[in-house]
């Protein structure tokens, strides 16, 4: 018997007794939230914007983190997260995009900003407690947006301000809702690691016990449970989350792992060659190479929008795996 497996399902099955959900908005930078949680020795997760009520209630998280993202609440079509999630009794954080989603879904108005702010914003505190514990009534931080919460309902307090945004962070009276329209998790913003701190530790009540190491010892013995004796087929794609997958498997199952590595064309020059080389040096087991260059570029001509390419990208990444 020969299973396939993808990136996935690999964090999906890992039992952990503190987590974080992100819900991924189509931010450039949901992976570095992500890698702030768990600098903060904070198991983390991305999950679909979408995720159901279900899905969430079943991973038992500790906490919620909506991230920013391209879109504007106020248009038709625009990803939104199911509005039950704010009432779960969950902690949650919005980041950017992920704050005017809340604010709208609970009330709220967002409109268009008088001009797009990016760059660095002076933030003054009204709340030094919450999110802002130990933080000074005045700090740098990075902002990056074209639209902005206008107001909010008789539930939300605003509790940080700039110059331009006066509505710069929120907190909810009654629910354990919070936003913040800058980006804590850029080096751009100085204090934003004691910020997501205080989110993690004191409004989650997480323990910050989580180790990377525990996560890798985990995933291996839930792999040898799952495959047996099996074999298992893993899709490469030169990229970091692929050969990591198939790092583990190797640790968990040697040689019943076969690898397809799929050339899109879009690694950067003789990538493919150190990919090879890289694999055959440290893995003992079959890779099979697929020049499919011509192909992805073919789908890709014309397409300028990012969301769009990188869609059609796995799409026909999975599409190609699926053939061999």
């Amino acid at each position: 018997m020969t299973q396939a497996t993808n990136p996935a399902d690999i964090g999906a099955s890992l039992v952990a007794d503190e987590r974080v959900l992100v819900l991924d908005f189509g931010s450039q930078y949901a992976q570095l939230i992500a890698r702030r949680v768990r600098e903060q020795h904070v198991y983390c997760e991305i999950v679909r914007h979408d995720i159901s009520i279900e899905a969430i209630e079943q991973r038992q998280p500790k906490g919620l983190i909506l991230s920013g993202g391209p879109n504007s609440v106020y248009e038709t079509g625009a990803p939104r997260c199911n509005p039950r999630l704010f009432e779960l009794g969950i902690p949650v954080l919005g980041i950017c995009y992920g704050m005017q989603l809340a604010c709208d879904a609970l009330g709220g108005k967002v409109d268009s900003a008088p001009a797009r702010e990016y760059g660095r914003a002076r933030l003054r505190v009204s709340d030094s407690e919450g999110l802002f514990a130990g933080i000074p009534d005045e700090m740098d931080v990075w902002m990056s947006h074209g639209d902005q919460v206008t107001g909010v309902s008789d539930d939300f307090v605003g509790i940080a301000r700039t110059g331009t945004c006066p509505i710069a962070a929120v907190q909810h009276r009654r629910l354990p809702v919070f936003g913040l329209q800058f980006h804590p998790e850029v080096t751009h913003t100085p204090l934003g690691g004691t910020i997501l701190h205080n989110f993690l530790m004191n409004v989650c009540g997480c323990s910050g016990t989580w180790k990377l190491g525990d996560f890798a010892r985990e995933t291996i013995h839930r792999v040898r449970e799952q495959v047996g004796d099996s074999r298992v087929i893993c899709g490469l794609s030169g990229g970091v989350d692929s050969s990591v997958v198939a790092a583990l498997l190797y640790q968990a199952i040697g040689p019943q792992l076969s690898c397809i590595l799929v050339d899109n064309g879009l690694l950067r020059k003789d990538e493919q060659a150190a990919v090879i080389g890289e694999f055959s040096s440290h893995f003992k087991t079959d890779l099979h190479v697929v020049h499919a260059e011509d192909r992805f570029l073919k789908r890709l001509a014309g397409v300028t929008e990012p969301q769009e390419k990188r869609r059609r990208i796995g799409y026909e990444f999975i599409e190609c795996f699926k053939e061999e």
